[in-house]
């Protein structure tokens, strides 16, 4: 292998295989993007759309059935047409989307064009880190699968910067911003850049060599290694490769059952439970919800716009650090560790929340109530929405917990998940693996999402961070028992 890294840097291999990771990581900026811009329209999508609890949740969570049908689909197609075909239609969609979202007027509307952004999303999130595998040498792919998480991170953080300026500019999200459009719009107008420059970028990579050599390419498989090693390593691994695939037989989603066995591949499930634990522990309810979720425990629509973008920058200083120990301390270790970090926050989030008294959607508040905060009500308001009356000591617990656990999360789960989604399923049934695993990865978000303004109105954000806290302990258990360390391992050596 030292031989091959040193082989690498004479020829740029090194310099080719991180070029081309960055583009199809593009993918995942837009994913990120695509997810976070929601957080600060949900304001604008009640006033626009007269929506409530389950409509607001419907309209938030529309994308997230479109990245489930993404998702399952894009390892099947991409198995017969290519990973980087599969990319460059996941772009077309996150442009339609784009501009769609914005430019709607009405609910139905708003939901086609936020589920062809989710096809967009559900494909890029399952092929970008498969593509990056399949390029990368096994001692670097974990840290460059793993700038996939990276990416998703700027993507949500640029996200929530435009917001937290537009509104700014604006008033406030709902305000006239330009030409006649509310900022809510605006928001989601500003993803067509990136879109854009994704369609464009995307030209000027490589198709994945394992591809290649499954359509019988090998000639171009082997002219893709030899960028990235010597031309005598390049023929070995195409070798390797077409041995490996004529073992069998051209994959199909049926080779998840074990025909020994009659039933289901044990590497299938830990594909699923990782993909399923990954949303079960809420993450994405401050990635989705984060702006209504700060202003439901007393801050500002601009504190807690404010408030995402700080939540972020940390996020992305967590991914740096797993960038920097993946490839050296394994998955595994990282998992249990962002589990063990996961749980202990969401407990103490939790705890400070269950202190409150919580103002249901609707609720009337009468004149002269004083807030925990001291907020003095001089005449009766209806609230818009959920509002829980916290201390500032409880509410400064609340926001800090939750930070750590989206910290712990961005270390661990967040980028690990999909690295390991990645290269831990056998050549024969990465894509039908991937297509089960995303799935079940997006169900479990839309569920997630859908349930949560249900219940921050019934239960509140005490009793939800408490299902979050089970499931995050329950994860603990699931990595001790079911999951296997990838590390070092060459794909083809994936027995699954």
């Amino acid at each position: 292998m030292s031989t091959n890294v040193q082989t690498a840097d004479r020829k740029g291999g090194l310099g080719f295989v991180i070029w081309i990771s960055m583009i199809a990581t593009l993918g995942g900026f837009l994913f990120g993007y695509d997810s976070g811009v929601i957080n600060g329209t949900v304001d604008g999508l009640e006033k626009a759309f007269n929506a409530k609890d389950f409509a607001t949740g419907f309209n938030v969570a529309s994308m997230l059935l479109g990245c489930a049908f993404g998702a399952f689909f894009a390892g099947r197609l991409a198995d017969m047409y290519g990973r980087k075909s599969l990319l460059l239609v996941a772009s077309v969609f996150f442009i339609i989307s784009a501009w769609g979202s914005g430019i709607a007027h009405g609910s139905g509307e708003f939901i086609i064009y936020r589920i062809l952004g989710g096809i967009g999303v559900g494909a890029a999130s399952v092929m970008a880190p498969a593509y990056i595998s399949e390029i990368a040498p096994a001692h670097l792919r974990g840290r460059l699968t793993t700038i996939q998480q990276v990416a998703i991170l700027l993507g949500l953080f640029f996200a929530f910067l435009s917001n937290y300026l537009l509104a700014k500019t604006a008033g406030k999200s709902t305000d006239i911003l330009w030409n006649g459009y509310e900022a809510w719009r605006c928001m989601f107008w500003m993803e067509l850049a990136p879109a854009v420059v994704f369609f464009v970028a995307l030209f000027a990579i490589p198709e994945s060599p394992r591809f290649l050599v499954l359509k019988g390419k090998t000639e171009k498989a082997e002219g893709v290694l030899t960028r990235l090693f010597d031309a005598a390593t390049a023929k070995q691994k195409v070798a390797e490769i077409k041995a490996s695939l004529d073992a069998d037989h051209k994959p199909r989603l049926s080779d998840l059952i074990d025909p020994a066995l009659k039933k289901i591949r044990p590497i299938v499930w830990v594909g699923v439970g990782l993909a399923i634990f990954q949303q079960l522990v809420g993450i994405n309810v401050i990635f989705y919800y984060g702006a209504v979720l700060w202003q439901a425990a007393g801050f500002s629509e601009g504190d807690a716009l404010l408030i995402n973008i700080i939540g972020s920058a940390l996020s992305l200083g967590s991914v740096v650090v797993a960038l920097m120990v993946i490839d050296k301390i394994g998955r595994k270790p990282m998992l249990l560790i962002g589990s063990i970090g996961m749980a202990i926050a969401l407990g103490l989030a939790g705890f400070a929340f269950s202190t409150g008294v919580l103002f249901p959607a609707g609720a009337v508040i009468e004149a002269g109530t004083t807030l925990a905060n001291g907020t003095v009500f001089d005449t009766q308001t209806v609230m818009g929405g959920a509002l829980l009356d916290l201390t500032p000591g409880m509410g400064l617990l609340g926001v800090v917990a939750a930070n750590v656990f989206v910290m712990f999360f961005n270390f661990s789960w967040g980028p690990v998940m999909w690295v390991m989604l990645g290269e831990m399923f056998p050549n024969q049934i990465r894509g039908s693996g991937l297509a089960v695993a995303g799935l079940a990865q997006w169900l479990a978000n839309f569920v997630i999402i859908m349930s949560f303004p249900v219940l921050l109105s019934t239960i509140g954000l005490a009793g939800a961070y408490g299902i979050y806290t089970f499931f995050a302990v329950l994860s603990i258990f699931f990595v001790i028992k079911m999951v296997h360390e990838t590390k070092g391992i060459e794909l083809e050596d994936m027995q699954g």
